[in-house]
């Protein structure tokens, strides 16, 4: 089963801590699925949210429109029910109410013929957070740097 990226979502690694990480299938419909095989979405402005049914939904992320698509091509930024365990999902909601929490999607990818999305339970950073993971990130590369050209 091969994995192919179709969208990473590098903003939520800078704005946030992701300290777990997991695998959701999406439900889509035919002309969504189409649009992700073109390319077109964007999941930076979205997130998940945990309805009152106990079910959890992906909120205001942007597949465009299928090129070849008619009049009943789908809505762009329509919430999307992920499919997740019921224990997972409890596990969830427990870390997002009682730690203060958020989910947030990180890639989405075909593994096989499916659609799956990552989804991380992340912490928002603080201005002076992101300015030391960024320096951080600066010196390891000079390290990798300075040892790749010795």
């Amino acid at each position: 089963m091969g994995i192919k990226v179709i969208y990473s979502n590098r903003k939520a690694y800078h704005e946030y801590t992701i300290s777990d990480k997991y695998e959701a299938g999406i439900s889509l419909y035919g002309t969504e699925v189409k649009a992700l095989r073109e390319g077109k979405c964007n999941l930076s402005e979205g997130w998940i949210d945990i309805t009152a049914k106990q079910e959890a939904v992906l909120m205001n992320a942007q597949i465009g429109l299928y090129s070849f698509g008619n009049q009943n091509n789908h809505l762009e930024t329509r919430p999307r029910p992920l499919l997740l365990h019921k224990k997972e999902i409890l596990k969830l909601t427990h870390q997002i109410y009682a730690k203060g929490f958020n989910l947030v999607p990180l890639k989405i990818y075909f593994k096989g013929q499916r659609v799956k999305i990552e989804i991380g339970l992340a912490k928002g950073k603080k201005l002076h957070d992101k300015r030391q993971s960024s320096k951080t990130k600066d010196a390891n590369r000079d390290m990798e740097r300075a040892l790749r050209n010795n």
